[in-house]
């Protein structure tokens, strides 16, 4: 599964990188495409550094299991309204939706990992 996610974030950015560059060449750098592009790096990125954090503290034994599935599917949903506010609202706004999503990211690894239990 894992391999799966990342082949389609690959595949994503890729053709958001090509719709880049083909809205630049016809003189429309600020597309629809280039924010995609954005976006998809964003949560790429995320899902990398989330991966390689959760692996040391499981090597470590600050947590007994990491799901990597449940962030994809986190990172879908979340990524496609972390697109929407961007393109409608703005570069801050937009981010505030991804940090957001990071934040409910680590409450639900939390919870998993039963940090909340008495």
């Amino acid at each position: 599964m894992t391999r799966w996610a990342l082949f389609t974030f690959v595949v994503i950015f890729g053709l958001g990188t090509a719709a880049v560059l083909v809205a630049r060449f016809f003189g429309r750098s600020k597309s629809r495409a280039s924010i995609l592009v954005s976006v998809v790096a964003h949560w790429l990125a995320a899902y990398v550094l989330w991966t390689f954090a959760a692996g040391l503290a499981h090597h470590y034994g600050a947590i007994a299991n990491y799901d990597s599935y449940l962030f994809v599917l986190l990172a879908v949903v979340v990524g496609f309204w972390h697109y929407r506010i961007r393109v409608k609202r703005g570069r801050e706004q937009g981010l505030a939706v991804f940090v957001a999503g990071q934040l409910a990211w680590l409450v639900m690894l939390l919870v998993q990992n039963g940090v909340f239990r008495q």
